[in-house]
């Protein structure tokens, strides 16, 4: 009867032991498969890479795409940008800044809340050509960045509204630099600028002039940036078009491939002579169209594309008693080529809103070019 109860014991032990290890067991696989479920709802959401060794990751090529604060939110090709910069909030010469009303106000808004739906990065540009309150931006930001005071008063706005309206970050677009002195007042604004953006995990880019001559090829010298100011920025937006201003006014030089050639080339060299890395620049190309008679107004990719479709192919049309010149598919294509060869870090536009829609879009054909690699590159290393 004892060796019974003491049989009947073991057996009870045995099972419960059995049992308590199980439960540990069916809990740690429950929470790895957990873990595992976690990961992979993450990784559905935002797909990254698997985790190798002795390997760096680098970001895709961005596009960039400049879009006018009267655009309609609902209309902006969300899913083919990587980064939108919302034009222009205007700076004051005490520092200020301005928007133009709460049309402009409620768009960013509503852009920001879109742009982050799908992932892309959302910036405001400050500056532009002309200023809300007349004539050229030059005057007032130039009168802003010379002053200390007034210089801290505009870093300190710029890096609140990008807080406030949950922004990605700010497009520093100063038209243009014309002097040294100007040249260091914007070296300094942007070197404090980036300090308070990148303590915030925002980025910082800057819009510059093609620096070299759609006629000559020479260097234009009534431009001046400081180059140690490239280190403080995340991205180099090259406007490289407007050549038509290039001397005697001349519709043709708007943007030619020769003439960016020897836009590359430059931004290229000096890079390399400052030892900065060429991921930073980023190629512009135009979406609208320079009539050869100026008395006539530009007009967007979309009017030419809805004249007649066969235009994509071409880079000059007959419209409104004049001839146009722009860039087509085929011209786009070379730039992007052109670019990447160079190291370039992606492509930017202007403007978004002049770009065609459906399968003559050059913000698709841009972006499937640029993402023809792997979403992310891997490279070796070599540390």
């Amino acid at each position: 009867m004892n060796n019974l109860k003491f049989l009947l014991a073991l057996v009870l032990v045995i099972a419960f032991t059995g049992g308590f290890f199980a439960g540990i067991l069916f809990s740690t696989n429950n929470q790895q498969e957990n873990l595992k479920m976690k990961q992979a709802t993450e990784s559905a959401r935002k797909p990254g890479p698997k985790q190798m060794p002795r390997l760096d990751m680098e970001q895709a090529k961005v596009l960039i795409g400049y879009v006018q604060d009267f655009r309609d939110p609902n209309a902006v090709d969300y899913d083919n940008l990587t980064h939108i910069i919302f034009s222009f909030a205007h700076p004051t010469k005490d520092g200020g800044l301005l928007l133009n009303g709460e049309v402009a106000l409620n768009n960013l808004r509503i852009m920001a809340t879109k742009a982050h739906e799908h992932d892309t990065k959302i910036m405001l540009a400050v500056g532009g050509w002309f200023h809300i309150q007349g004539g050229e931006s030059y005057e007032y930001f130039k009168t802003a960045i010379a002053n200390p005071t007034s210089r801290y008063k505009l870093v300190n706005e710029l890096v609140s509204i990008t807080v406030r309206e949950k922004l990605d970050g700010i497009d520093i677009d100063f038209e243009h630099p014309r002097s040294l002195e100007d040249a260091q007042h914007l070296a300094s604004f942007i070197k404090e600028l980036s300090d308070k953006l990148h303590h915030k995990n925002k980025e910082l880019s800057t819009a510059v002039q093609a620096k070299v001559n759609s006629v000559t090829g020479a260097e234009i010298n009534s431009v001046l940036y400081e180059p140690s100011m490239f280190e403080y920025v995340d991205h180099v937006n090259i406007m490289a078009y407007d050549g038509q201003w290039d001397g005697g006014y001349d519709a043709a030089n708007l943007s030619p491939y020769p003439f960016n050639e020897n836009i590359v080339n430059y931004w290229t060299s000096l890079f390399d002579t400052h030892n900065l890395s060429k991921e930073k620049l980023v190629l512009g190309v135009p979406f609208y169209a320079q009539p050869e008679d100026p008395s006539v107004k530009q007009i967007s990719y979309a009017a030419i594309i809805k004249n007649n479709p066969d235009n994509a192919e071409h880079d000059t049309v007959n419209m409104n008693g004049t001839t146009y010149h722009y860039n087509g598919a085929k011209t786009v294509q070379k730039k992007i080529k052109l670019a990447l060869d160079h190291g370039f870090g992606g492509m930017m536009l202007w403007e978004a809103g002049h770009d065609a829609e459906g399968s003559h879009s050059l913000t698709s054909a841009i972006s499937k070019a640029l993402g023809a690699e792997d979403i992310y590159v891997f490279k070796q290393n070599t540390n």
